[in-house]
């Protein structure tokens, strides 16, 4: 209704939006309580979760895979409604250098994978105060992506209706961005259950999920960055050149 502007449908979507966030928060206060303070996750419980935890991300390199379908598709095989060119005329003088705010974003995600697994291995050997210093580093660098991101996307000189270039590049690094997003996010709930000393050695599987999210993550990240930012500029490189040979 919202999309297709239907009477009353920009009240009812955020009304949708507030009831799916209670009610997740809701949920996840069980999840909490029965796990921390009830004793209810044994070990086939947790088994199950990781399960589940497994399949969500399976799900999200499914969503993922969809975009990058998209971008190789419209690359490899570039039709006549963009002149037959990748990418089409006028975004290829435009597209981001690898080597500026991609390259400081990288290191940034790199880094922050490698404090989250510090903040891992404290938790598993009793280090307290270790992985909180973990947990703070992982999050201001979460922070600071975020922050480059929207710097990036402020200094575009192109946007996501200039064709598909510009559609499939906000989509799948817009969606990568909110991704980040939700794992700063669940990163922090972290932290505050770990202040409150939620997690043990042997029992932390919150914990574990918001790492295996975070890595995957950081993976969808480096696929991103070798596909659209160096693959798609090498493509920008190579049809100048050929264009220039062709006008010689």
């Amino acid at each position: 209704m919202y999309f297709n502007s239907y009477k009353y449908g920009s009240f009812i979507c955020p009304i949708g939006l507030l009831c799916v966030i209670f009610y997740k928060f809701l949920w996840f206060k069980d999840v909490v309580r029965e796990g921390t303070f009830l004793g209810d996750h044994t070990f086939f419980v947790q088994r199950g979760l990781r399960y589940g935890i497994v399949l969500f991300i399976v799900s999200e390199i499914m969503f993922f895979f969809a975009f990058f379908w998209a971008f190789f598709h419209s690359a490899l095989a570039p039709t006549c409604q963009i002149n037959g060119v990748w990418p089409p005329l006028g975004v290829d003088d435009l597209v981001f250098n690898f080597l500026e705010v991609p390259l400081i974003n990288t290191f940034i995600l790199l880094l922050s994978g490698a404090t989250i697994t510090w903040a891992h291995h404290a938790i598993i050997n009793g280090f307290y105060f270790d992985s909180l210093y973990a947990f703070v580093y992982t999050i201001f660098l979460a922070v600071l992506f975020i922050a480059f991101q929207v710097y990036e996307y402020r200094e575009a000189t192109f946007t996501i209706s200039d064709s598909i270039y510009g559609a499939s590049f906000y989509m799948a690094t817009g969606f990568h961005g909110f991704h980040v997003f939700i794992g700063t996010c669940f990163i922090i709930v972290c932290f505050l259950r770990h202040l409150n000393t939620h997690f043990s050695k042997a029992h932390h599987f919150g914990f574990e999920a918001a790492a295996w999210y975070w890595h995957f993550v950081d993976v969808v990240w480096l696929f991103l960055v070798a596909v659209i930012y160096i693959w798609g500029n090498s493509l920008t490189e190579l049809s100048f050149i050929l264009e220039t040979t062709s006008n010689a």
